[in-house]
């Protein structure tokens, strides 16, 4: 039954983030919103909603290794996994301007996590309030910067906006379609988190790993898909902002409003690696960007093998050998 609840509740999340974005994008449009603010804020929201509700829902429900294994198994996942797909397939090119802005944003929200998580032990409200704010503050300079100064980095949100195609039908039936996609990942991840602790209860492992691995991947799909077809239709550059974007929205908004709503213990078993692998997958991101402004076929290798060997280190560590 556990892995029913889980499986069920994928879809949920998969099919309501899907019926969000392409409702909120079709509201938008109808709205007179350009592409580039559609690009910036709903696509991205969008995409990182089954993150969002998961934790929420996991931290409502006293299930912290879920909630915070989430949030890092899926920045985890999104370089390691995803970008190591989307570069194996295509070379990514790396806009200066944009990983100079982003990419040290990313690394920023990431040391600023990893400082609370070690002196403080938990995302409290006032943590949770400062990310959320620090959130708004980069969604707004980056919303000024580009409407001032259009580069390559306003081009890519434009994109991504751009990407989704919005439903041929009026504003209520957009309207009531975003409604009930929000319905659908809210029930998703009610069904994901009780089938997560079943079969942690199930298999003799934390909360935490299956956090880190199972429900990071399956709240990760939406990215997954849309890097990887980026990739395929040789627009690998927009699979780069997209995680980035990710990365960043996880850390400071999920982990923000998920402590307001409720605080999060973080447990001591993520201390001692995947704290560490968090922080070592996005400086070697930045680092691999740099070198020649692009993620090469070799480089998206590595990551790939990167992710594979931390997945058996988990596993192994779940056991007890480590």
């Amino acid at each position: 039954m556990d892995m029913l609840y889980l499986a069920v509740g994928f879809v949920l999340l998969i099919g309501g983030g899907e019926a969000l974005v392409r409702g909120s994008v079709t509201v938008a449009r109808q709205a007179g919103l350009s592409p580039f603010v559609i690009g910036l804020t709903l696509v991205g929201f969008g995409t990182s909603t089954p993150e969002l509700v998961t934790s929420i829902q996991a931290a409502l429900v006293d299930a912290p290794g879920i909630a915070i294994g989430n949030v890092f198994g899926s920045n985890i996942a999104n370089v390691l996994l995803i970008l190591g797909a989307a570069a194996v397939l295509q070379p990514i090119a790396c806009d200066p301007t944009a990983l100079a802005r982003d990419g040290t944003m990313m690394i920023a929200a990431t040391a600023a996590c990893i400082i609370v998580v070690l002196t403080v032990g938990a995302i409290d409200r006032i943590t949770g309030g400062v990310f959320v704010l620090l959130f708004v503050c980069y969604l707004v300079a980056t919303w000024l910067h580009d409407r001032a100064q259009p580069d390559a980095t306003t081009a890519l949100h434009a994109q991504e906006g751009e990407a989704v195609e919005p439903m041929r039908v009026g504003f209520l039936p957009a309207l009531l379609l975003t409604l009930g996609g929000i319905a659908l990942t809210v029930l998703g991840a009610r069904l994901l988190v009780s089938g997560a602790i079943g079969i942690a209860q199930a298999f003799g492992v934390s909360q935490t790993v299956i956090g880190l691995t199972v429900v990071a991947i399956g709240t990760s799909l939406p990215e997954l898909v849309t890097s990887v077809m980026a990739a395929m239709r040789r627009q690998a550059d927009l699979a780069l902002g997209n995680i980035i974007g990710s990365n960043i929205f996880n850390i400071l908004s999920i982990l923000g409003i998920t402590a307001l709503i409720q605080p999060i213990a973080v447990p001591e078993e993520v201390l001692g690696m995947d704290l560490w692998v968090l922080g070592g997958v996005s400086l070697l991101l930045v680092v691999f960007a740099r070198t020649g402004w692009r993620l090469s076929r070799r480089e998206g290798a590595v990551f790939l093998f990167g992710y594979v060997a931390y997945v058996i280190a988990l596993w192994v560590r779940a056991n007890g050998t480590v």
